[in-house]
């Protein structure tokens, strides 16, 4: 890149090679009239030297060498949990279980409800269609040709306890899905994945091919942090990286993900003022940062499988998605997640599954904020998982529902015994007890700088993720999402960078 006063100079400088960020790099270089820097805090691997950890579908959430070390306040019990976040080129692309869900139109609705516009499910089609290569589904719903290769496992390639947990949940009365990705998603099916050949397919990989990479335009720097944004008054120039390297650009764009664009632009005097006063950092902008933050909450029912039957490879493989008791309108607020995604040294057979229920349209909202102003310090999470009283009632229904499965007659070939919640866990108050003693997260952080109208108090950004009151600066990632998605927002994240590229940058 030409160098101007000792700094490096680029027309757009994007923060984060992840799930949207490697998007942008590709989709934004792709005019070769314009430079494009992108800056990513991990390693930015060639696709030929991804190391095996990345590779593997397998892997998930426990590659130190790849994560941000954040550690995230569960709920009002204090209690502490890691939140993996992929730090590599890919992000959490490269890292997560690699499902390839969509969001539904009901998400989308519930998008518009902030005032985001030109969201609606009819307006994105399109858009998923075209970042996505599949032989499954209806073409006039799927893509055929896009870059990002979607794959549904076949009933053969389960294990013979994935199989069960299918047969059961049809027995238990959910239909069989022939293709979630199609117009129907109450039910049970095999996971749609971003895998092929057993390789997680991540975006470093799909969009940022050797021959993308070799673009003269494009330039991408690996094992770069971004302490913040430079401002002449209200106006992006440019960047500071951690080391203290100025870096120029006609526009920055942050796709660092849900927590890094939120740290970002707080340490950038952009946030709730209150807040950034207590570190000492001059308001740039007075927005609500982290203050509409969303995950999943996520508890892990576990069954020892049978010596015959303990066979863990394919790991991850089917779902149930469904409404709950108390859902509203067309929204489907369960997931049962049956994968192999544990240690087998847990179970005293060396096999076991997971059945691992989520509330995906929770009631509950978190926070991020800063723990300094020293990036090094990481941010202060809380997750607030199951404070209102309805979140805590759809998580008891669903686990419920997961052990119904997990009972059900066809299961009886393959499993061996419950280990958790466990077998003297029979009552609600008792259930409830352990489900907040051993919850987890999805893994599914967004909304920390949501999209929204100009009468929304909570926006952060608006319709195409150009931050409110300032000019030049742009966040596109999930944590410009209006509220969670009610599935994994992987997929969806890919097709926001993709939108947003295509109706307002290009």
């Amino acid at each position: 890149m030409p160098a101007n006063g000792g700094a490096e100079t680029a027309d757009v400088l994007i923060v984060g090679g992840g799930s949207a960020g490697a998007v942008l790099a590709n989709r934004l270089s792709a005019d070769p009239a314009h430079t494009v820097l992108l800056v990513e805090g991990g390693p930015a691997y060639a696709s030929d030297q991804y190391p095996a950890s990345l590779r593997d579908p397998a892997r998930v959430g426990d590659d130190v060498e790849h994560d941000w070390g954040l550690t995230a306040t569960i709920d009002d019990t204090g209690r502490v949990i890691r939140t993996p976040r992929g730090k590599v080129l890919g992000g959490s692309s490269a890292v997560n279980a690699a499902v390839a869900l969509r969001a539904r139109a009901d998400d989308f609705e519930k998008w518009a409800a902030h005032g985001a516009t030109g969201w609606s499910f009819e307006e994105v089609l399109e858009t998923y269609r075209a970042l996505e290569n599949t032989p499954d589904g209806d073409p006039q719903l799927r893509g055929r040709s896009g870059p990002f290769p979607v794959r549904l496992r076949t009933r053969a390639e389960l294990t013979p306890s994935l199989r069960a947990f299918v047969d059961a949940s049809a027995a238990q009365g959910f239909a069989r899905l022939d293709d979630p990705n199609g117009t129907q998603q109450n039910g049970v099916t095999p996971y749609p994945l971003n895998v092929v050949n057993e390789v997680r397919q991540n975006t470093g990989l799909v969009y940022l091919t050797d021959e993308i990479r070799r673009r003269p335009n494009l330039t991408i720097w690996g094992r770069t942090t971004v302490d913040r944004v430079l401002f002449d008054r209200t106006t992006a120039t440019g960047i500071v990286t951690l080391d203290g390297q100025v870096l120029r650009a006609g526009e920055v764009v942050l796709s660092a993900g849900t927590y890094g664009s939120a740290g970002i632009l707080m340490r950038s005097g952009i946030g709730p003022a209150a807040d950034l006063g207590r570190h000492g950092i001059e308001v740039v902008s007075d927005l609500p940062v982290g203050r509409r933050f969303q995950d999943h909450p996520f508890y892990y029912n576990i069954y020892a499988l049978k010596p015959d039957a303990n066979a863990m490879s394919p790991a991850a493989g089917a779902i149930v998605w469904t409404r709950s008791a108390e859902a509203v309108g067309d929204e489907l607020d369960l997931h049962i997640s049956a994968t192999h995604l544990a240690d087998p040294g847990i179970s005293p057979t060396g096999g076991a599954m997971v059945l691992a229920t989520a509330v995906t349209q929770p009631d509950s909202i978190g926070s991020v904020s800063l723990r300094s102003r020293d990036p090094k310090d990481g941010l202060a999470i809380n997750l607030n998982f199951l404070a209102e009283p309805r979140d805590r009632r759809r998580m008891i229904e669903g686990v419920q529902i997961s052990r119904r499965i997990g009972r059900d007659a066809a299961m009886a070939a393959v499993v061996d015994s419950e280990l958790t919640p466990g077998p003297d866990v029979r009552d609600d108050a008792a259930l409830e007890q352990v489900i907040r003693q051993q919850l987890d997260t999805y893994q599914h952080p967004t909304s920390t700088a949501p999209m929204g109208g100009d009468d929304d108090l909570w926006s952060v950004v608006d319709s195409v993720g150009n931050v409110r009151g300032v000019s030049r600066l742009r966040v596109v990632d999930a944590s410009i999402m209006p509220r969670v998605p009610s599935t994994a927002p992987n997929v969806t994240t890919i097709m926001l960078a993709e939108h947003i590229a295509r109706t307002s940058m290009l």
